[in-house]
């Protein structure tokens, strides 16, 4: 029953996207692109709860906007709008007597106003001074009632036009981590490698022509999933020893694992990484080889050891 419901929500979704006049949507653009002002998004409902999401992802993005309720419009907050705003309204019907109590005042103030709607001819859409038609097939709902398929196509739609906005805009990733400062967004596109590392003594280490029953020590000590080898002569890293190569190891169960040096069980072929690359470069370069990704980076300076990242640490910094 899942799976049937779900191929029938790509189907609603796919009709949604082939159905979409992309001409209307681009003059949509363009109209909040000029906007001088705030631009405002107005929903009662599941469609208030969509209308406040995009607004905060328009915020996300350097866009100035801000999500209105029209209740709380209707006694006080109205004062707030000014003819350079831009007012968007959203109502699967269009018949949404709370917005269209609100409609008349919103125009006195001068606004721009906007109605994303799913059905045609509908009011919201005669009073606007521009509307938007999102194409809705039905709703996943069993009785073809509840807002299941329309909030989905309202939020993909929002947040496309966000994008469509932040590229247009140029939005920089130094000016995108400005207005993320906190939480995993703001670190990983801020912080760097250099940042977050374990230095010294707490990087695992051995030399390649250590024998593998004195690095398990090392190993299970620092408690990293891997070692870093070095050669004895140059001090350079020549290869690294994870958790993995150990299983493999141990799946080939030779009789004299124990007493095997690290150059033959070390891999020699390894990803490192720069202590000034941003953290979210650093996940990137870890999740390259999406068959084989990598949990942790020795973090290398002219081919000396500096540092080791996990990407625990990127997760949890």
């Amino acid at each position: 029953m899942l799976h049937e419901l779900i191929e029938m929500q790509k189907e609603y979704i796919a009709s949604f996207f082939n159905s979409l006049d992309l001409d209307r949507s681009e003059e949509l653009i363009s109209i909040l692109e000029k906007t001088k002002g705030l631009i405002f998004f107005c929903g009662i409902g599941k469609s208030g709860f969509i209308a406040e999401k995009i607004a905060m992802t328009f915020v996300s993005l350097g866009i100035k906007a801000f999500y209105m309720s029209a209740t709380n419009a209707l006694h006080g907050d109205i004062g707030i709008v000014s003819d350079h705003d831009t007012v968007i309204f959203l109502s699967k019907s269009g018949e949404t007597k709370e917005l269209l109590d609100l409609f008349p005042f919103i125009k006195e103030k001068g606004a721009y106003t906007v109605s994303w709607i799913c059905r045609e001819n509908s009011s919201l859409e005669k009073l606007s001074d521009f509307s938007l038609v999102l194409p809705l097939k039905r709703e996943l709902c069993l009785f073809d009632l509840s807002p299941t398929t329309s909030s989905a196509i309202q939020l993909l739609f929002g947040d496309t036009v966000a994008v469509e906005l932040m590229k247009r805009r140029k939005l920089t990733l130094e000016e995108y981590g400005k207005n993320h400062p906190a939480g995993l967004i703001g670190r990983t596109i801020r912080n760097k490698v250099e940042d977050v590392m374990l230095k010294g003594e707490k990087i695992p280490t051995c030399y390649e022509d250590d024998f593998l029953k004195n690095v398990l020590v090392e190993f299970s000590r620092k408690k990293c999933g891997c070692v870093i080898v070095l050669s004895r002569v140059t001090h350079k890293v020549v290869g690294v020893f994870t958790d993995g190569d150990l299983r493999r190891a141990l799946e080939r169960s030779t009789d004299h694992l124990l007493e095997e040096k690290m150059e033959s069980l070390m891999t020699r072929t390894f990803l490192s990484i720069q202590k000034n690359t941003l953290l979210k470069d650093a996940a990137a370069t870890m999740q390259k080889d999406q068959n084989k990704w990598v949990s942790t980076l020795p973090v290398l300076e002219k081919e000396s050891l500096v540092g080791l990242i996990r990407m625990h640490d990127i997760i949890n910094q």
